[in-house]
């Protein structure tokens, strides 16, 4: 390795406050920084400490101020609604100004916090930087999550305001919003004075008089607020993500910090420029959303795409090209999965014939690990660089990937290339916690300080933040991801740390098996898991779906998958049972419930995960274990 790689991920090493203060040149202050990093905390670092700015400011009125104002800022694609419709740079400052001043005349101000629980409407990113606009904090809340999700939340973030639409649009499906929104306030303890809601055509919303408020109404009488300076070591966001004790974690993030890494990442790690067009096809309640759809684009002057649709059935596995074509996107961030989605339904690609993909550079992968077989798939029939790249929602941004603006390196299938600036990876021994020598599996950790736009605490849960992520091995953040770093320095991960199972002893991946099962022609998507076995402690079982049209019978590829991983990695893996199923668990944005789906084969208790994406396939998946002996027939 060397080039501007090298220089750069040298110099985060050995002075990461040279680096990252002169990477903060780019960000407009009100005041500069008195330190670039705080260190006198651990492992409570601080960014950009002394440092005045506002998020919003830099994302819309600095554009504004630049000459940048009838450039387009947001472009809006609803397949759902049959609708496309463009912002600029000044028609968003002017709506996010207004949205912003009926907030602060609901009395939302500074450190104030405010939930958005939305669809992905353009309402959406707007609120988010509404309240960066004010300096209140903002809570996005996944549209449509169940009301005792919501009212954990509400608990815990204690929203002085909570703002919402009539309903959300799920592919054929429409959900109205309302409801669950009164039953998650009922439930709570917590009660936001107003809650202010988005009437859309598909659905009216009924009022509760003294509480809700129409969104409309406020926006058009308000008077537009101004920008409020705050400190770069303010936060900015809640973000909640699952815990492993069943309440969410509210994972913080700050203001300077944030700006910093999100416009670096832009250039440097995206290859977007200003007037670009990127597209992350993800939503707002996800980390990707709140980083890729609407911070970073927006502060590096790019123009973001939000799609309110599926990549397959509205109306078709050709939505993703048809949307690349119409707005000359150039570079698309999606999860895996959706692809695994497109190519079952159009293995050979036909709906990408007549489509002009001329504008489209690169295509991004992240969300879960990437299999070899998705990747040569997608690069053969796009014939563009296809990018794996791994963060989580605790980083905010690519702990290990590829650059297609700082430098390049050659693609290994199954690896998300190299680390970033600022991340130093280690590989360390899960009993010792000793540092491991390269290509040895083990915990996959990040030597501290994690570099700025990173989380900085859990919401009001020092203690939380320090046990769950600092304790396990002290100077390191635990990634609770497994893998290893071959001789050329590039990162495998293969699980979390879970995924990696114990069979007579012998520590084996489940995800070195996924990928074997993944290569097999017939298989479009699969999942593979450790199940308890009284011999041998836990075995391998898989799961997969078959592509569309098919060439061998479930019963044939099952028994082919299981003689391809014994070859491969031995009979010491004991992989004896596979089964086909018509669909996979996952999460709203993409993720295989691979937890979920162990319980079932163990026969333990479970509950329904609030981001489930149908919580009909469980019923599926029991009777597929019970077929190969698993779960209540076990």
């Amino acid at each position: 390795m060397g080039g501007e790689y090298e220089k750069a991920f040298k110099e985060s090493m050995e002075d990461p406050e040279a680096f990252w203060g002169n990477v903060g040149e780019d960000i407009a202050w009100y005041k500069k920084w008195d330190k670039v990093l705080d260190t006198s905390n651990m492992p409570f670092y601080k960014w950009f400490v002394g440092g005045e700015m506002n998020t919003c400011y830099n994302a819309l009125d600095y554009h504004v101020e630049e000459g940048r104002g009838e450039q387009t800022a947001l472009i809006y694609d609803s397949p759902v609604t049959d609708t496309i419709t463009k912002f600029t740079y000044s028609e968003l400052k002017d709506r996010v100004s207004k949205i912003a001043g009926f907030l602060k005349g609901l009395g939302v101000g500074k450190g104030d916090t405010v939930i958005s629980y939305m669809p992905m409407i353009p309402e959406a990113l707007m609120s988010m930087l509404a309240c960066a606009r004010l300096g209140a904090v903002h809570s996005v809340v996944f549209g449509g999550f169940a009301p005792k999700e919501l009212a954990i939340r509400i608990d815990d973030a204690r929203p002085k305001v909570i703002l919402s639409a009539s309903c959300g649009i799920e592919g054929q499906k429409v959900i109205s919003y309302k409801p669950l929104l009164d039953e998650a306030v009922d439930i709570a303890s917590h009660k936001p004075e107003r809650c202010v809601i988005l009437q859309r055509p598909q659905v009216s919303a009924e009022m509760r008089p003294g509480r809700d408020m129409d969104w409309m109404e406020q926006e058009e009488n308000a008077s537009p607020a101004d920008c409020v300076p705050v400190k770069a070591t303010d936060p900015l966001y809640i973000l909640y993500t699952s815990g492993t004790t069943g309440l969410p974690k509210g994972v913080v993030r700050d203001n300077g910090g944030h700006a910093v890494a999100m416009k670096w990442t832009m250039k440097h790690i995206y290859g977007i420029n200003p007037g670009d067009v990127y597209w992350a096809a993800s939503d707002v309640g996800w980390v990707v959303g709140h980083s890729y759809i609407v911070y970073a684009p927006l502060l590096l002057g790019a123009t973001t795409l939000m799609y309110e649709g599926k990549p397959i059935g509205t109306p078709d596995p050709g939505a993703f090209w048809r949307v690349i074509s119409q707005h000359n996107v150039k570079a698309l961030f999606t999860a895996p999965t959706a692809f695994r989605a497109i190519k079952r339904e159009d293995p050979e690609g036909k709906y990408l014939e007549g489509y002009d993909l001329s504008s489209f550079e690169t295509l991004f992968l992240a969300g879960e690990r990437l299999d070899p077989d998705t990747y040569h798939w997608a690069a053969n029939l796009l014939k563009v660089p296809v990018i794996d790249h791994w963060w989580q929602t605790e980083t905010g941004w690519t702990i290990a990937g590829n650059f297609r603006g700082l430098e390049e390196f050659p693609v290994k299938p199954g690896s998300a290339t190299v680390p970033m600036p600022g991340y130093d990876i280690r590989i360390l021994d899960p009993v010792s916690g000793e540092e491991l020598p390269r290509g040895e599996n083990g915990i996959i950790a990040v030597k501290l300080p994690l570099p700025p736009g990173t989380f900085s605490t859990l919401w009001q849960n020092e203690k939380g933040f320090k046990e769950t992520y600092m304790d396990p091995y002290p100077g390191y953040y635990f990634t609770g991801d497994g893998g290893y770093v071959d001789e050329d320095g590039y990162v495998f991960v293969m699980g979390r740390v879970d995924d990696v199972i114990n069979v007579s002893g012998h520590r084996l991946s489940t995800g070195s098996m996924e990928e074997i099962v993944a290569e097999h022609p017939d298989v479009a998507e699969c999942a593979v898991m450790g199940v308890a076995d009284n011999l041998r402690g836990q075995v391998p079982i898989g799961l997969f779906v078959l592509k569309s049209g098919a060439s061998k019978s479930p019963q044939e590829v099952a028994s082919e998958v299981v003689q391809s991983v014994r070859s491969e990695i031995g009979a010491i893996a004991c992989f004896k049972k596979a089964v086909v199923v018509e669909r996979l668990p996952k999460t709203r944005s993409g993720k295989i419930l691979r937890g979920t789906m162990r319980k079932i084969a163990d026969s333990e208790e479970y509950a329904i995960p609030s981001t489930i994406d149908d919580p009909a396939v469980l019923g599926e998946i029991e009777m597929a274990m019970g077929t190969i002996g698993y779960g209540k027939d076990r």
